[in-house]
């Protein structure tokens, strides 16, 4: 199956076998941005927003998104996370917010997919608690920035 470690040789999908793999240290980092109206940045910069504090729920969102990845992606493990870091990253000139999540474990597979569910989660965070505002928001450019660790070793997004 063109090497998708994610199918039998019958092409039947199923959940990778990573018994035999060395425990590594794994780290990976993702990023995304959702853009809004200069309305609803106003709100979300002036921490005006009916719902509360966009940012500090958002963070958290993504934090559990992150922790439950397993729970969404049919094919991912359940890992023992060992750090999730989310940071917001505010364009003024662009009326954006870029969010940033860095997961960690040691373990037998990697934590990209943690990493990106965690963007996502956050972003989707932000759109529910300004959609009141602004129904117009879009997230784009989410992407894998690296990924350390693991038999393929460290991966750089150029």
């Amino acid at each position: 199956m063109n090497g998708l470690t994610h199918f039998d040789q019958e092409g039947n999908a199923h959940m990778v076998d990573v018994g035999g793999k060395n425990e590594t240290e794994r780290k990976a980092v993702a990023i995304g941005t959702i853009q809004l109206g200069a309305e609803a940045y106003a709100v979300l910069k002036a921490g005006t927003a009916k719902k509360g504090d966009v940012l500090g729920v958002a963070r958290i969102a993504a934090i559990q998104g992150a922790k439950r990845t397993s729970d969404l992606i049919p094919l991912c493990h359940p890992l023992p996370l060992t750090r999730l870091a989310v940071e917001f990253e505010l364009d003024d000139s662009k009326c954006e917010v870029r969010c940033v999540c860095t997961a960690q474990t040691v373990g037998k597979t990697g934590v990209e997919m943690e990493a990106l569910t965690g963007v996502q989660v956050g972003l989707l965070t932000i759109y529910d608690m300004l959609k009141a505002i602004d129904k117009g928001m879009v997230m784009t450019e989410t992407m894998l920035l690296e990924k350390r660790g693991g038999k393929s070793g460290t991966w750089i997004n150029k």
